[in-house]
């Protein structure tokens, strides 16, 4: 018995190593990251139950280690301490991007490994290659435009620059680092047919790794871009001055991408752009997982630069080659990587996975029956030896079963909202809303569902009441009713989602759009809108369109010297928006200062790169009537203009907001401060102030 679960274990740790690279599904929205931990998570809890299962046969818990096994236990245990105590949001750390189920994940992978005996090394090493060889195929056929003829696949599968990773830049670190493995069972291997597979599988991750350099090159399509070395290195810092030991929480990288980037950042290419990881590994970890994880991985490096020296010096040279050298320098690849560019899911398992081929362990036993009387009764007697590994091995097991419920209900959470989307986008309402309504039921704790959810029932409110603007149909009792249900709702899912992470700045932008969108249908919403977009600000203090949103609502509702302010300061953080500029103008001209309105103005035009396009025309015609105002009221003799009226509610009477629609309580300190981002490079000048889209 014990035999047979032996393999059964080793046999669902190759297929997983194997899948774990190729597995694409659409099972998610993030059809590259969901699937590949849902395979680590299935996979790691079946060997753990097979493994439970042969302690308490075998009355013995085997186990090997090695030096690397401190590190990596307290890179893991800084992982789980930040994601129970740091992460806002523990659905960010464990599903989606799960950076913590990830580290953790992989490191628990390299402790089963490390239990292999180094023959079943060498087999899982060759079908970790066989799995790259895979991979390889895939990326190469996919490169020659194969899979966009193949309609009856996935979307994903037949998009442009498809790979098993969603990248060229993965594929290409990923290719590289099992390189080593086919050219090192290549030079060992005395069969023929073998070393002729071998060296062919070798060429073709060769070929593999070709096309992924080319489209990584600057000046491709797919050339990765990253925040500087500088702006990453300035973010982990911050972060550390704010929670030193344990960062920011793994999987939260975009807030403190949010709030800690330096104003700097706004005068580069990519000012628009939010990344969700820092330019390498080394500093996400040192943002999300703080001192404590990087203290971990400056142990691992000390210890594997100590191993390796060693290795070196010990081996003779006439036994040393790359055979023998290729899980150092498959490991030592992958390595330099991590310390150059941002990891992936699949990069973050893999490395555990070469770190536990190159580890040496040294194996231990401990005797787990219980000793005593004989009892005439050989079966009872043969039960009580075996309670002590029962009784060690039943928390495990209660875990892998509590853990694999948990794991199936957020899976299952994750398609529906995938299913929901799908039906979003064929023009599906009453699916969309269902669907989605049953994905939060499901899974009530991901701040994603809420925050869609609310925007389709502000769609449907809208959509209702855009009947009376048009004038096709009446109103309704039953149809205020149904407006007054779906935009209480759209509040409470995206308060919800505030409440779910109320430091991620976007949550609160949600719920400020949210108050935004009913403002013609609410009476009080503006106030709530601009209590909200001010906490976003707060959280996000270099955006740039979020200023201009805020101003727009302060505009509209005739509040233009609060609107002259935030559009200033807008412009002092980025000045060449030329948005913003156009903002301030019109806010500077409706307080009467016509001349600086003018300046701005012409600075605006100045910012418009393409002089025959529309909005170089309108830009045009906003400073021509600015002229022609100055003129007016110098020849009037004042210089007073009317204020602009608020947007004409679409309900009349307008619906009133129920006690406790109002904006919940933000946690960060709200005094504004000189500094912002915006989030999209496109310029979109309309005759007042409105919100870059």
């Amino acid at each position: 018995m014990e035999k047979i679960l032996n393999k059964l274990e080793k046999y669902i740790l190759y297929t997983t190593v194997f899948l774990l690279p190729v597995t694409v599904l659409s099972i998610s929205s993030n059809p590259f990251v969901v699937p590949k931990l849902a395979l680590l998570v299935y996979g790691l809890l079946a060997i753990l139950l097979v493994r439970c299962l042969r302690i308490v046969v075998s009355g013995k818990f085997e186990m090997s280690v090695s030096k690397f096994d401190f590190p990596v236990l307290l890179i893991a245990a800084a992982y789980i301490t930040s994601t129970i105590l740091k992460t806002p949001n523990k659905m960010e750390a464990l599903l989606l991007p799960g950076t913590a189920t990830a580290v953790v994940g992989g490191a628990l992978l390299y402790f089963l490994i490390n239990q292999l005996t180094k023959d079943d090394k060498k087999n899982l090493s060759l079908i970790l290659f066989a799995s790259g060889v895979f991979y390889s195929f895939v990326t190469l056929i996919s490169f020659t435009g194969i899979f966009v003829k193949m309609t009856f696949l996935p979307a994903i599968i037949r998009s442009e620059g498809f790979t098993p990773e969603g990248g060229y830049l993965p594929a290409f670190i990923f290719l590289v680092s099992m390189l080593p493995f086919g050219v090192g069972h290549f030079f060992i291997e005395k069969q023929l047919s073998k070393k002729a597979f071998l060296g062919a599988a070798s060429l073709f991750i060769g070929l593999g790794i070709a096309i992924s350099l080319y489209n990584i090159l600057p000046g491709q399509k797919f050339a990765p871009k990253f925040p500087s070395s500088s702006t990453s290195w300035s973010i982990a810092v911050d972060s550390l001055k704010t929670s030193p030991i344990l960062g920011i929480g793994p999987g939260n990288y975009l807030t403190a991408f949010n709030r800690y980037r330096p104003i700097e950042y706004n005068s580069t290419e990519l000012w628009a752009v939010k990344f969700t990881s820092a330019r390498n590994f080394v500093f996400t970890l040192m943002t999300e997982a703080g001192l404590l994880a990087t203290a971990g991985l400056v142990l691992l490096l000390f210890v594997f630069y100590k191993t390796a020296k060693k290795d070196l010096k010990e081996q003779k040279l006439v036994n040393w080659g790359v055979a023998a050298m290729s899980d150092l320098i498959s490991i030592s690849i992958l390595t330099i990587s991590l310390f150059i560019f941002p990891s992936t899911t699949l990069l973050t398992i893999v490395f555990f996975i070469l770190l536990a081929f190159y580890s040496k362990g040294k194996h231990t036993s401990l005797d787990l029956t219980a000793k005593g009387s004989t009892d005439q009764n050989t079966n009872m007697n043969e039960a009580a030896t075996r309670f002590p590994a029962f009784l060690v091995t039943l928390p495990i097991i209660i875990g892998v079963f509590y853990t694999a419920f948990n794991s199936s209900k957020m899976i299952a959470a994750e398609y529906k909202f995938m299913q929901s989307i799908s039906a979003l986008a064929k023009n599906n309402a009453q699916e969309t809303y269902d669907i989605m309504r049953e994905a939060i039921k499901t899974n009530p704790y991901v701040d994603r569902y809420h925050s869609a959810f609310a925007r389709i029932n502000l769609a449907l409110a809208n959509s209702i009441a855009s009947k009376a603007q048009t004038g096709s149909e009446n109103i309704t009792d039953q149809d205020r009713s149904t407006i007054t249900t779906l935009v209480q709702q759209a509040i409470a899912e995206a308060k919800s989602s505030v409440s779910l992470n109320p430091t991620r700045s976007g949550n609160w932008e949600i719920l400020a759009q949210t108050y935004q969108a009913i403002i013609p249908l609410a009476q009080g919403s503006d106030n709530f809108a601009i209590q909200s977009y001010r906490q976003a600000v707060a959280l996000d203090p270099l955006n740039t369109n979020l200023r201009i949103a805020l101003g727009a609502i302060h505009y509209a509702a005739g509040d233009f010297d609060s609107a002259t302010n935030i559009f200033e300061m807008a412009v002092a953080t980025k000045p060449d928006h030329a948005n913003a500029r156009y903002n301030y103008a019109f806010a500077l001209s409706e307080i009467g200062k016509v001349d600086r309105a003018i300046s701005e103005m012409t600075t605006t035009l100045s910012l418009i790169t393409d002089k025959e396009g529309e909005d170089f025309k309108i830009a045009e015609k906003a400073l021509s009537d600015m002229k022609a105002q100055k003129e007016a009221s110098a020849q009037a003799g004042e210089e007073l203009t009317p204020p602009q009226q608020a947007e004409e509610s679409l309900l009349e009477p307008p619906i009133e907001l129920p006690e406790g629609s109002e904006p919940p309580e933000g946690e960060v300190n709200l005094t504004p401060t000189p500094v912002l981002l915006g989030e999209d490079e496109q310029i979109n000048i309309s005759p007042t102030p409105t919100l870059i889209p």
